[in-house]
């Protein structure tokens, strides 16, 4: 070292080899600080996924929302209790669902439930803003608010019906998310809920809604959409199938056969099956059926005059099959 930088080292002030000295003991203190915090942690939770969970009052809880919580749990729609004190909920509760505390959000989400069970014309001139809160909680990174939400939604579509068509669009996204991902609890809670949104929202109204999810770049949304699209078409009945045009929903459901995923493609023949069924029902009341050409009208002429030589031989095939596997086990 040249005498120069022993010089300049020498000079140092003393204060500064103080503070240089005083920052590695703070430094070194720090970080066990923070091991001892982490193994402190980590004892608490250890501790915590030993305690028992409680159900609230005399509802019967399903499972805990979180392990080691006995704090929030997923209570089904039969086991809710009316609300003591109606009016106190309804006041706060825009402000419980939005709040930053998940157990808060969550006793709110079921509090949204009970209103619609017990009370639902209380929520009717606040719904749009009370669903607009849910989808939030349906997007919430934690299991426990989003199983919850899905819940709710569940009992909104229930309670509401066709009421609620005009913010159906932001809800029905995240339950098709939902019930596509990986976290097995949640994504079978969402199907649930789409299941009921299908027997509680008029397919006249729903049919447009899922349209555009048949074509996502998603696949298993479009599973999921498919699913429920074939569901959905049946409670029109047969004269509402007449109405809303069996073409139409012919060429809907010859599209998804062709799709990735098998789900898809088990949506669309049955639904093809239910259409042919529907068509030769009306079609037995036409003037065709008795006139001198009965094939004019047949369902194999129907198809191919609506769909592409392809789609059409793909359709006919479906339920030629599925028209003898009935014939067979019958």
């Amino acid at each position: 070292m040249s005498g120069k930088a022993l010089r300049d080292l020498n000079t140092i002030p003393g204060s500064e080899k103080k503070n240089e000295s005083s920052s590695k003991v703070s430094l070194t203190k720090q970080f066990v600080g923070n091991a001892d915090e982490n193994v402190e942690e980590c004892q608490k939770k250890n501790s915590a996924s030993l305690v028992s969970p409680q159900t609230n009052g005399n509802e019967i809880a399903n499972t805990t929302a979180e392990t080691g919580s006995s704090e929030v749990e997923y209570i089904e729609s039969e086991n809710l209790n009316d609300l003591e004190d109606v009016d106190a909920s309804l006041k706060t509760l825009l402000a419980s669902l939005d709040s930053k505390d998940w157990v808060l959000v969550c006793e709110a989400l079921n509090n949204v439930r009970r209103l619609s069970i017990f009370h639902k014309e209380t929520i009717l001139d606040m719904l749009g803003d009370v669903i607009l809160l849910v989808v939030k909680s349906l997007k919430n990174p934690r299991s426990a608010v989003c199983k919850t939400a899905i819940m709710t939604s569940a009992d909104i579509f229930s309670a509401y019906n066709d009421t609620l068509i005009d913010s159906l669009d932001p809800l029905l996204t995240q339950l098709l998310l939902k019930s596509s991902q990986d976290k097995r609890f949640v994504c079978e809670a969402a199907e649930r809920a789409l299941v009921g949104m299908t027997k509680w929202v008029s397919p006249v109204l729903l049919l447009p809604k899922l349209q555009p999810y048949l074509k996502n770049r998603n696949p298993r949304i479009r599973a999921k959409a498919s699913m429920c699209f074939c569901r959905s078409v049946p409670q029109l009945g047969v004269e509402g199938i007449k109405a809303y045009g069996i073409d139409k929903l012919i060429q809907t459901a010859a599209s998804q056969l062709s799709d990735q995923l098998p789900e898809s493609r088990e949506a669309a023949r049955t639904l093809l099956l239910e259409l042919q069924t529907v068509y030769e029902k009306f079609h037995d009341l036409t003037e065709t059926a008795v006139s001198e050409d009965p094939d004019k009208g047949s369902w194999e002429n129907f198809c191919q005059s609506k769909l592409s030589p392809l789609s059409a031989q793909a359709v006919l095939r479906v339920t030629n099959i599925g028209r003898e596997g009935l014939v067979l086990g019958s």
